[in-house]
């Protein structure tokens, strides 16, 4: 089990230590794990010919990532690294957990889905990763490709659990200004583990810890190091 034999809740360097490095890089994960993180959540994207690549943005400042080959990316942002690349720096920190956002245009398919549940599914660190979108359809895709690696949904501004419930996923994902005591008994009651984010205030971090919540994820991982006491 992914969370099995952990201290709760799990603490998520959100982009990796975004205020300390250049988000989504590897130097960002590094100083998010070094802090005394868990793990960390990044944000996948797929170049024109097929690359998944790590970036929070659709776009970087040249163009959109999916309208460019790699090339063409790397030679405009070369900080935007592959996630193969990633993959195998997470190789060498085994106890390190990974939330993978799936980044996905509802309704645009150019086989995001399928490279990233056929990357994961022979990746040998599969047992520490979970995959998260606000796309339902792309989560259930990913679920039918990749049945053995957890699946949680991602939603603000108002409660969508129903769509984590209708198609059996793991874990729900509110941002933090959904999260409520009661919310958290509920989804609890329903089976789902409860990741929040991103939350950054310490008072805020405090609360949401108090309600029960399992991960939570953020930019500053000292401040979520102090509101876990840890």
């Amino acid at each position: 089990m992914l969370f099995a034999n952990r201290a709760r809740p799990l603490l998520l360097g959100h982009r990796g230590a975004l205020h300390l490095a250049r988000e989504n890089t590897l130097e960002s994960y590094a100083l998010a794990l070094e802090a005394g993180l868990d793990g960390v959540e990044l944000d996948i994207q797929r170049t024109r010919d097929g690359v998944l690549v790590v970036h929070h943005d659709f776009a970087v400042p040249e163009g959109y990532i999916h309208a460019l080959s790699y090339e063409e990316l790397h030679a405009v942002a070369p900080y935007v690294p592959r996630f193969d690349a990633v993959l195998r720096f997470f190789e060498d920190r085994p106890g390190a957990l990974i939330n993978v956002e799936l980044k996905s245009i509802p309704g645009y398919e150019d086989g995001r889905v399928e490279a990233l549940a056929e990357m994961l599914e022979r990746w040998q660190g599969r047992a520490r990763v979970w995959v998260s979108s606000f796309d339902p359809v792309a989560l259930y895709r990913f679920k039918e490709l990749a049945p053995h690696i957890p699946i949680g949904f991602l939603f603000f501004g108002h409660d969508a659990s129903d769509f984590a419930r209708w198609m059996g996923l793991a874990a729900v994902h509110p941002h933090h200004l959904l999260v409520t005591r009661d919310r958290v008994m509920r989804w609890h009651d329903e089976g789902f583990l409860v990741g929040t984010w991103p939350v950054n205030d310490p008072e805020e971090l405090r609360r949401v810890i108090d309600d029960g919540v399992d991960v939570v994820m953020g930019d500053y991982p000292e401040r979520l190091m102090a509101a876990a006491g840890r």
